[in-house]
């Protein structure tokens, strides 16, 4: 599995989203966008590893849950 991100999901979500919403309202300078672009850019991969990483220990939980239930079944 992937190194988990020092910055947690929330505080990554909750950045993402203000600078989203400062792109939307435009009044910055061209190099301000475009530093602010960078770091969205960053923000949405931190978020993206941490759902990653979500999506797989689901994944492993369910299939642990299935093995679970066959073992049980097979006893029966």
């Amino acid at each position: 599995m992937a190194e988990t991100p020092d910055v947690p999901y929330e505080q990554a979500r909750d950045e993402l989203i203000a600078i989203v919403q400062k792109l939307e309202t435009g009044g910055t300078s061209l190099d301000e966008a475009l530093a602010l672009w960078e770091r969205g850019e960053q923000l949405a991969g931190i978020c993206q590893q941490w759902l990653d990483g979500a999506r797989e220990r689901l994944a492993k939980a369910s299939g642990q849950a299935d093995s679970d239930q066959e073992a049980e079944s097979e006893e029966m």
